[in-house]
């Protein structure tokens, strides 16, 4: 069933599932569980990796955005002229 569930968040890329079924990690007994599960985990790292990288290439995106931004906005004085 664990192992159902951890197939599932992979292809689903749930990562708040793959988090809580890492705090419920079963004690697996067959072989053949061990190995699927060894082969699941190594695809939830790599999934948690490639999801980060986009991350680390989206928030370093949305600077370049916001110091563009920022440049071609037109400087204030910051003073409240009355006179004119």
């Amino acid at each position: 069933m664990w192992l159902n569930k951890l197939k599932i968040a992979i292809i689903e890329k749930d990562l708040n599932s793959l988090n809580s079924l890492m705090d419920e990690l079963p004690q697996l007994e067959r072989r053949e569980d061990i190995d699927s599960a060894l082969c699941l985990l190594k695809e939830a790292t790599s999934l948690v990796e490639s999801l980060k990288d986009e991350t680390q290439i989206s928030m370093v995106q949305m600077k370049k955005n916001i110091n563009f931004l920022k440049s071609t906005q037109a400087p204030s004085t910051g003073k409240f002229d009355i006179t004119s």
